[in-house]
């Protein structure tokens, strides 16, 4: 998995925001504690909260 950037997140709409921390959620259940995905989605989870949190309050 790809870090998701701020950059990035910032052309999409909320729903797809929140449609994507969704699907990258899902993808963290099967993954190794240690992997570099596992890293970069929790980065990329983390990116996509601050971009719904910038946009409305109370996210």
């Amino acid at each position: 998995m790809k870090l998701v950037t701020r950059f990035e997140l910032a052309s999409k709409s909320t729903s797809q925001l929140r449609g994507l921390y969704r699907d990258i959620f899902n993808t963290l259940v099967g993954d190794d504690e240690r992997s570099h995905e596992r890293r970069n989605a929790l980065a990329s989870l983390e990116n996509i909260r601050a971009e719904l949190a910038s946009r409305a309050p109370g996210f």
